[in-house]
């Protein structure tokens, strides 16, 4: 099985890597690092927590980054996904959506949802 992060270069995403690896670790399962943005991070970091760690990123022809999020769990047969999240208005969560909602709302896999801040111990 695998452990499934979303990955950013924001604060969320960077605390939802950091609890991914942890919990890969727990798991004894492998960290599939989906780079939604920025760059992929260091093998030698997963490698230092004993877990082994492999890239996917979307469709470059598609248009549906968290779909295709969403289809590599289901591929993959993940155990979890790893989102980041942070506080947003009632007002912006109307007008514009949120990416984790979505994967919250349309997953068929567990999500652990990570703020900035919290300790993955």
């Amino acid at each position: 099985m695998t452990v499934l992060v979303a990955g950013t270069d924001t604060a969320e995403g960077q605390a939802a890597y950091a609890y991914a690896l942890q919990e890969a670790a727990r798991r004894g399962e492998e960290l599939l690092y989906f780079g939604l943005s920025g760059e992929q991070p260091s093998p030698q970091t997963a490698a230092e927590a004993g877990v082994q760690q492999s890239y996917a990123q979307p469709d470059a022809r598609g248009k549906d980054a968290i779909g295709d999020l969403l289809d590599t769990a289901e591929r993959t047969g993940a155990s979890v996904i790893v989102v980041g999240i942070r506080q947003r208005t009632p007002a912006s969560k109307f007008i514009m959506g949120s990416a984790a909602q979505q994967i919250i709302l349309q997953a068929n896999t567990p999500v652990l949802c990570v703020k900035p801040g919290m300790n993955p111990s």
